[in-house]
């Protein structure tokens, strides 16, 4: 969602940046264009306007300019106050422990509310506290349908409601029944329309009053840009919210949603949606999200990803077998659906510090995620013992294999070659780790080493027996 921003600051800072010695004047001119890009991103011209103020005010005084690396303190200067736009710091739910905490989701249709729902249905199960799902949306056509069948994909209890149902009943019926099957979190998905409007609003009020919710959380599709802002703002006139949720960070939208809501309504965005699937849902870090933007990286929530695809126990199984080189197709592929849990390897790369220009340089390069799926079809469609015992595979089992994964002969020897060339590799290590010192397998391959290492065992040895000749 910021590559466009990103793209913009990174260049312009990179100027600044370049420079030994910077005058009030070239400072001027780099806000100029940050100011530019800012708009462009589709950012409230209000909130670009005390941003590019703030900056401005510290980056002219006079222990800036006449530092050794002005242009990196101007850097400096721009994340710090892109960290405080977005919020400061990072604004957890609201859990009380009150048994069960409410939390009232609200806003447009098509905003993503009620896959938002189950989203964060799943990201409470996953922290160990049992949510409660509510369809209280009883005009939109097939919307109690749509949460009851999300409910049922993320194993969560749901309230049993129908279209002829009223929805204050709703909404108190399914708190006692929550409480009474020991729920710590009721999650209500509320009726939206296409515009705001005085019976939405009052319902909405309503539901409020009567449930005393702990959260009143805003979803905001963040593709509308300018008018999220104005969405934001009419919702926390009369409700009062407690925070947003933005959603479709994963589209091509400009970012000026998120730079924008948290300075107009003075409201944290607590999570973020960032991608369909019901996984795809993150907390909203300040600090994480301005080094994204500034093309800094976001080395915590890459950890944070990879603590939630590997499981500690597996993980240490897998290594143990790598280091044995005793692994086989079984083990690779389930390794490759941890990777692939990770999401797409262009959107690991905007985590890494560093990976903005190589992404960029990727961009017209294939990047693998193609080649991961055809290898995962191909160990899919071996049979079990293909699989363990990957040597007993000749060429009347590569043509079914090949035929029931919809891939060629040619891919599967290819798969089964690298596949047999890393435990090779592996085996190497194991007997001689201090290859990996060394510089590790050379560009050669892994034969080549292999044979290299043979010949200077050789030549040792018929060294040894010249000098006892002599």
């Amino acid at each position: 969602m910021f590559d466009q921003l990103s793209e913009r600051l990174d260049g312009i800072l990179s100027k600044i940046k370049g420079r030994g010695y910077l005058t009030e004047k070239d400072v001027d001119e780099g806000l100029r264009e940050v100011r530019l890009a800012l708009l462009e991103a589709d950012v409230h011209f209000k909130v670009v306007k005390d941003f590019i103020a703030k900056v401005r005010e510290k980056a002219i005084g006079q222990k800036v300019l006449e530092s050794l690396n002005p242009g990196h303190q101007i850097v400096k200067i721009v994340h710090e106050e892109l960290i405080e736009t977005l919020g400061g710091e990072y604004v957890p739910l609201n859990l009380k422990k009150s048994h069960p905490d409410v939390f009232m989701l609200v806003g447009l249709q098509g905003s993503g509310k009620t896959t938002t729902c189950a989203k964060i249905a799943l990201y409470l199960k996953k922290q160990n506290i049992k949510p409660y799902l509510v369809p209280a949306d009883i005009y939109r056509p097939a919307a109690i349908d749509q949460l009851v069948k999300l409910a049922k994909d993320v194993e969560v209890p749901y309230f049993h409601s129908s279209t002829d149902m009223d929805v204050l009943d709703i909404c108190t019926n399914s708190i006692k029944e929550a409480k009474d099957i020991g729920c710590d979190v009721v999650i209500i998905d509320t009726a939206g329309r296409l515009h705001i409007d005085e019976e939405l609003m009052k319902e909405l009020e309503d539901i409020k009053a009567r449930c005393s919710p702990s959260e009143i959380l805003l979803v905001v599709d963040a593709m509308t840009g300018q008018d999220a802002v104005n969405v934001a703002t009419s919702f926390n006139e009369r409700l009062d919210i407690t925070g947003v949720i933005l959603t479709k960070l994963e589209g091509d939208a400009r970012g000026g949603a998120a730079l924008s809501i948290r300075a107009v309504t003075q409201k944290p965005i607590k999570l973020i949606g960032v991608g369909e699937k019901l996984e795809d849902l993150e907390p909203f870090h300040p600090e994480r999200i301005a080094s994204r933007i500034l093309g800094m990286g976001d080395v915590l929530t890459l950890i944070e990803k990879a603590q939630e695809a590997f499981d500690e126990e597996e993980a240490k199984r897998l290594e143990e077998k790598f280091k044995k080189a005793e692994f086989d197709l079984e083990d690779f592929r389930d390794h490759l659906k941890k990777i692939k849990k990770l999401g797409s390897i262009e959107g690991l790369l905007k985590l890494i510090p560093g990976m903005g220009k190589l992404r960029a340089q990727l961009k017209n390069a294939q990047i693998p995620e193609k080649e991961l799926i055809k290898t995962e079809a191909i160990i899919n469609s071996m049979t079990k013992q293909e699989r363990r015992n990957p040597e007993i595979i000749d060429f009347s089992r590569k043509k079914r294999i090949a035929k029931g994964s919809g891939t060629t002969v040619e891919d599967v020897n290819r798969l089964l070659k690298n596949f047999f060339q890393m435990k090779q590799m592996l085996k190497i290590l194991g007997k001689n780790p201090g290859l990996l010192g060394m510089g590790g397998i050379p560009a050669g391959g892994l034969n080549e080493r292999a044979l290299r290492l043979k010949r200077k065992k050789e030549k040792k040895k018929r060294k040894k027996i010249k000098r006892r000749k002599k």
